[in-house]
């Protein structure tokens, strides 16, 4: 994981929040997410920003379903 910035290729769960409830989103296939941080070694969850909201996902997920992109200039 180098940009820190990644193309979902496949529809993809993440936990979010909702009045702060924790609750489920699903990030679609073509969606941009951006890592908030580096995750740390042996964590398994990442967050990061997707439409503008922070969710926590699978590092797995993130590295299985994502393709890592450039930012846009």
């Amino acid at each position: 994981m180098h940009t820190g910035r990644f193309k979902m290729e496949k529809p993809t769960l993440a936990m979010g929040d909702a009045n702060g409830k924790r609750v489920a989103v699903r990030i679609r296939a073509g969606d941009i997410v951006e890592l908030v941080a580096k995750p740390s070694a042996g964590n398994k969850m990442v967050n990061v920003l997707w439409q503008g909201r922070r969710v926590a996902m699978y590092a797995v997920d993130l590295k299985r379903r994502g393709i890592e992109t450039r930012k846009a200039a």
